[in-house]
């Protein structure tokens, strides 16, 4: 058999298993280079807080610590009717009576993220002294721009210590608990938006 006479299926796993690697090669290329550009950058680790105005920032920075400067960027351009959809006039796609009062609800909770963009606030594991075998954690979701009970949602978790094990296992959370959060929420909002239009 010479050369020319190789089957084409002996010589195709090479050239997939090539490709494979360049790709895998180029992908960590790029993670390695996204998270080199993040080395020099500390992390915030302040609590949010409310300032003056009513805007939760980081240690009462009163926004001065913006990438953008004071006030922040106004992605979609133009003013707009805050009051109207209870957005912040720039470019955050979530209503912002929600957002404050999901912050507002949940602030006695260590924040893991929030990110007002996506409209997505993630605790951290939380346990009250009272049952320090129990912790929950929440995740809120802010689902669009209007001021609505559907505008909202929320998931509770729950873990315990296992006697046997001693290590926190998963366990039920009663079924109403994500409903009455969800509640809270929209009071809370709705006597944002009344205190903003008076």
């Amino acid at each position: 058999m010479t050369k020319m006479d190789t089957p084409r299926s002996a010589t195709a796993p090479s050239q997939r298993s090539r490709r494979r690697s360049l790709a895998l090669l180029g992908g960590l290329t790029a993670v390695v280079l996204a998270l080199s550009g993040c080395a020099g950058a500390d992390a915030d680790t302040r609590p949010y807080e409310k300032n003056s105005d009513g805007r939760w920032t980081r240690g009462g920075e009163g926004g001065s610590g913006s990438v953008f400067g004071k006030g922040g960027m106004n992605i979609l351009g133009g003013e707009k009717n805050q009051e109207q959809d209870g957005g912040s006039g720039n470019g955050v796609n979530v209503n912002a009576f929600l957002w404050r009062a999901a912050l507002d609800t949940i602030s006695f909770m260590p924040l893991s993220s929030a990110d007002p963009f996506g409209g997505v606030i993630i605790t951290d594991w939380y346990s009250t002294p009272e049952t320090p075998q129990e912790r929950f954690k929440v995740n809120v979701f802010i689902l669009g721009r209007a001021l609505r009970s559907d505008g909202v949602k929320v998931s509770v978790f729950r873990q315990a210590v296992d006697p046997s094990s001693g290590r926190w296992a998963d366990t039920p959370v009663s079924a109403g608990t994500a409903t009455e959060m969800e509640n809270a929420i929209l009071t809370r909002a709705r006597q944002l938006r009344v205190a903003v239009s008076k």
